[in-house]
């Protein structure tokens, strides 16, 4: 590789992650780059910010060797936090979730939260609180796998298109256009599971889980059935996602700046932690609310039987 591009693209991540100070080095040394006025051997560290983190290649054997920033091993991360972040957390609220849809499609029997455990609990008992759980725990791993995974590759990839200088000036729009291309695809591996899941969750009697519940879908509706929800689910996911991911980075930048005043690379692990989460929580509540009115939608359309169209279960909105 050409070493100015090895240097372009070990900066890229600076623009990204770094404190305000960092990145303003960063462009410091691509335009003086540029202008032929420095030497990349002595503008660049040791280890060509080549590795996430600091560890060089050649660092003795007692240092653990950091992934590389955009390698293979990098987006293999990304999606397995993107499994255990969408995976497993949205497992974990099954019972809020099977209230959620129910009160949706039926709020005259499920009126509130408290009044829906209620009924779920006489009719179904405790287990029937997990009811859908394997397609919930499949359909969500896989979507936080591309989600995670195609937004860092897309991050990286629009940053690549505007060139360093704009991916700095510009960064909220590369954020918002990396969160949307990546939701676009993962909806497409969410949408089967998602309607075996509503399905099981909202239709009493029609079947206890996955195994049954899919073929019994098939059968019903075909394969095209399947995907039948997925313009309301990219109408509900791309808009929660982009929030998401671009309230995340800008709220997290914010409280290093503002709030801590103190590099990112300087803090402790418990800290940058509490930032994530905290960063996590506020925009989560935010993209919640941009999200719910789509979420009516696949809720209706994927509990409606036959070729029920998205403008049909609209009407069920009107008076």
């Amino acid at each position: 590789m050409d070493p100015w591009d090895s240097s372009r693209h070990s900066l890229l991540g600076t623009f990204l992650y770094s404190s305000s100070s960092a990145r303003a080095f960063a462009v410091e040394q691509l335009l003086r780059r540029i202008a032929g006025s420095a030497d990349l051997a002595d503008t660049v560290p040791s280890n060509g910010g080549k590795y996430w983190g600091s560890s060089s290649p050649d660092a003795p054997c007692g240092h653990k060797k950091k992934i590389e920033l955009y390698s293979p091993m990098f987006y293999v991360a990304c999606s397995a936090g993107g499994i255990s972040s969408c995976g497993l957390t949205h497992t974990a609220v099954t019972p809020l979730d099977l209230v959620k849809c129910n009160m949706q499609i039926d709020p005259s029997k499920y009126k509130s939260i408290s009044s829906g455990f209620v009924v779920l609990l006489k009719e179904h008992g405790f287990r029937g609180f997990f009811r859908g759980w394997v397609p919930t725990l499949l359909g969500y791993s896989a979507q936080g796998a591309f989600k995670f995974g195609f937004y860092e590759f897309f991050k990286k990839f629009y940053s690549d298109m505007a060139g360093p200088e704009y991916a700095a000036k510009y960064k909220t729009m590369i954020y918002l256009a990396g969160s949307a291309s990546a939701e676009l695809i993962a909806d497409v591996a969410l949408c089967p599971m998602e309607a075996v899941k509503v399905r099981v969750q909202t239709q009493s009697g029609f079947a206890r889980g996955l195994s049954d519940g899919f073929p019994k879908f098939v059968k019903c509706e075909g394969y095209t059935g399947l995907y039948k929800g997925l313009v309301p689910l990219w109408g509900r996911q791309i808009p929660y996602t982009m929030m998401k991911f671009t309230c995340f980075e800008t709220i997290v930048g914010m409280i290093y700046k503002h709030a801590i005043s103190v590099p990112k690379e300087q803090c402790s692990k418990t800290t940058q932690v509490g930032v994530s989460f905290a960063g996590g929580y506020i925009a989560g509540i935010l993209c919640a609310v941009v999200s719910h009115p789509a979420d009516n939608l696949v809720s209706f359309l994927n509990n409606a039987q036959g070729g029920a169209t998205i403008g049909e279960v609209c009407l069920n909105f009107c008076p």
